[in-house]
């Protein structure tokens, strides 16, 4: 059995509260030990030595909203290539979205999903199954047999939910199987034929806006149903100060609510779309730098439980178009953790903190492994220089489609090592 040491590394598991400077032993597909506890134990005979001085050793990130072309769409992602993406960024775990052809609705797709994953893809995929039949909103899936067959949460992915009655159901329904139901909200009538943030920057450029109340009024409506179900809802990408007001709320008041965010909305904000940058056209869109600076104090105080990278690849097809008429979404799994990193950076957010919303909490949250670098956990950890300064070039990108919000940008903490399972995933 491979044994592996990770020296005199900077040791963060928010699952124990630890950030000190100590020592990782992975022996076979776990975690033996980790911590300045380690320090004196000595070295285990034929180990191999990694000096990580001057590094950090994290748990495996847990991207808990990734949408993946395959099957359907295959040449925007497929499951292996988001795989070849993500161990780069150091996302040990992926929570795939069901907005594929067909949608991720019934057994056979989820089998299908977890059967490719095994045999293409280097890291763990988690698949997430359809709320109603063909994410069409009128009516719902076979919760049961979904979760049996290994779906780990439902969601309409990129959809909201009309009607309050399905929803209330499927509160009801995924409550009696302790089921996560995590949802996109936002108004259709509202949204209208929005494509940015609505404000003066969008009327500057002669864009429709997209008003903050088309995403709160929905998610008020699914709070209160599930305070009245007593379901499990994951707010799954909230983008303003009104949302994560409704948020804390609900918490307050005891219902099972938790909330994320995407790292865009933690990193950017409206000016970024600049000269109709349709790139920079996302769901929810940038929003405005107020906006952006409640969401980081949200995520610091824990109203919001975690980051995700809302990885969405979209070919220039869609993209290459007047920005009214491109496509919404940008990739983000290689950039996920060095956008992070710029919180921690600027003194915004604790790094404990930050680690915990992207990795301890979604694994937490949806059940899944990983998450820790506690002794008997599954040995999904990176290897980290928190201050190495890179920056964004398409040529690197490993992604299949190429859309990213970072391209040029300088980044400051990169991915050194990935390990899925003690096996060596990613080596820059």
């Amino acid at each position: 059995m491979s044994i592996t040491v990770f020296a005199n590394v900077r040791v963060v598991d928010p699952a124990r509260g630890l950030d000190e400077i100590g020592t990782v032993i992975v022996e076979g597909g776990t975690i033996r030990a980790a911590g300045a506890d380690t320090l004196n134990q000595g070295t285990p005979e034929g180990a191999k030595i990694v000096d990580g001085r001057g590094k950090a050793v994290l748990p495996g990130l847990v991207d808990a909203r990734v949408f993946v072309g395959e099957p359907g769409a295959e040449h925007r992602e497929t499951i292996a290539s988001a795989g070849r993406a993500a161990a780069a960024g150091g996302v040990t775990s992926i929570v795939m979205m069901p907005d594929t052809t067909p949608v991720i609705d019934d057994v056979a797709l989820v089998e299908f999903v977890l059967r490719a994953a095994r045999e293409t893809c280097p890291v763990n995929v988690f698949p997430a199954a359809a709320v109603t039949k063909g994410l069409a909103g009128r009516e719902i899936s076979e919760f049961g047999l979904l979760r049996d067959a290994g779906a780990v949460a439902l969601t309409e992915g990129r959809h909201t939910i009309a009607s309050a009655l399905v929803m209330r159901r499927a509160l009801t329904y995924a409550r009696d199987m302790d089921i996560v139901i995590a949802h996109s909200t936002q108004d259709p009538e509202l949204a209208s034929s929005g494509v940015m943030n609505e404000g003066l920057l969008a009327s500057w450029l002669g864009l429709p806006g997209i008003p903050r109340e088309a995403e709160a009024i929905p998610l008020a409506r699914d709070l209160m149903l599930a305070a009245l179900t007593g379901g499990r809802y994951h707010a799954a990408e909230i983008s303003t100060a009104m949302s994560a007001a409704a948020v804390k709320r609900a918490k307050s008041d005891g219902a099972k609510v938790t909330a994320g965010v995407s790292i865009n909305n933690l990193s950017l904000n409206e000016n970024d779309v600049g000269e109709y940058r349709t790139f920079f056209r996302l769901s929810p869109p940038l929003r405005a730098e107020e906006e952006r600076l409640a969401m980081v104090e949200a995520l610091k105080d824990g109203v919001v439980d975690i980051i995700h990278s809302s990885h969405d690849p979209q070919d220039v097809d869609t993209k290459r178009l007047p920005f009214a008429d491109a496509a919404a979404g940008a990739i983000g799994l290689e950039t996920l953790l060095a956008a992070a990193l710029r919180l921690y950076h600027s003194g915004e957010v604790p790094l404990l903190r930050l680690v915990e919303a992207l990795s301890t909490a979604p694994a937490r949250l949806f059940g899944l492994p990983g998450g820790s670098l506690k002794p008997g956990a599954p040995a999904d950890l990176i290897l980290v220089d928190l201050d190495a300064p890179w920056i964004v070039r398409e040529a690197d990108i490993r992604s299949l489609s190429k859309n990213t919000v970072f391209e040029g940008a300088r980044m400051q903490g990169r991915v050194l090592q990935t390990m899925v399972a003690g096996r060596t995933v990613f080596s820059a």
